[in-house]
């Protein structure tokens, strides 16, 4: 049976960029890395659903969207670990754009603590959220995404190639099944006109990477080693840290039809990290 992935040769790139009357979900995406990825989603014309555990900030990024940007964009509070939290997320998009094109999933959890005294209730959750919230995702946005298919993001980051630094056993476990997952969920889905591609980000800035690194240093200083904050995981060939937006513009060319040839890979945002 042949796949119904059309062929876009003959358009031009300012088609094939476009997200014009396409709908978008970012999951974790009220800040950081996901709010990056929103912004530049809503500038190439989707429309956008902020998804994240926060209701007020995905509210608070929503309105911030669409103030930028002439797209519908809303904010949606909810849990990607919890089924039915996933599903209504879906199913409020559905209802206020009238379909479902983009699902990235973005949110992750990455807790830095020494693998022998991590309680079990701890890697549990990492898992709930950043491989179950995956699966939950990637299911319900292809149960929506009808008629022309469909583009499904994973971030995987570059500890689904490596490990890193010592503290990250779960996260490391976690991001190398996603990293699999997209294979999987590519071969699955491919009939149905949906592309699944994963973008690997190497330690950006935000929020949450600061918050981490700042964790691991003072962990390796209780141990009596010396690992400064900004160095932790900067192995940058390029000869500065990625901005979010760096990585936010690989998941602009993965959701836009310049990449219409792809489904099943891993796109490494790494700055050479991982050569």
């Amino acid at each position: 049976m042949p796949f119904p992935f059309p062929d876009v040769s003959s358009r031009p790139i300012s088609e094939l960029l476009s997200l014009t009357g396409r709908n978008a979900v970012i999951t974790g995406g009220a800040q950081g890395l996901g709010k990056a990825i929103a912004l530049r989603l809503a500038e190439a014309g989707a429309n956008i659903l902020i998804a994240d555990i926060n209701a007020d900030l995905a509210a608070s990024a929503a309105n911030d969207i669409s103030s930028r940007f002439p797209v519908k964009a809303i904010g949606s509070g909810i849990d990607v670990s919890e089924e039915d939290s996933v599903a209504a997320g879906a199913e409020r998009a559905v209802a206020e754009f009238g379909g479902l094109d983009i699902w990235v999933n973005n949110a992750g959890l990455f807790p830095s603590v020494a693998a022998e005294e991590m309680p079990v209730d701890d890697w549990d959750r990492v898992f709930a959220v950043n491989t179950r919230g995956v699966f939950l995702g990637s299911r319900v946005a292809a149960k929506r995404m009808t008629g022309a298919g469909g583009v499904i993001i994973n971030i995987v980051s570059t500890a689904g190639f490596t490990a890193p630094a010592p503290g990250l056993a779960a996260y490391v476990s976690s991001k190398h099944a996603v990293r699999g997952m997209t294979k999987a969920m590519a071969l699955e889905f491919a009939p149905k006109g949906i592309r699944v591609l994963g973008v690997a980000p190497s330690f950006v800035p935000t929020e949450g990477n600061l918050a981490m690194a700042a964790a691991m240093a003072e962990q390796a200083a209780a141990a009596g080693m010396e690992l400064p904050t900004m160095d932790v995981m900067q192995h940058s060939l390029i000869g500065r840290l990625g901005t979010a937006d760096d990585i936010a513009r690989v998941v602009l060319f993965a959701a836009s039809d310049l990449s219409t040839i792809m489904t099943g890979s891993v796109l490494l945002a790494d700055a050479g990290e991982t050569i």
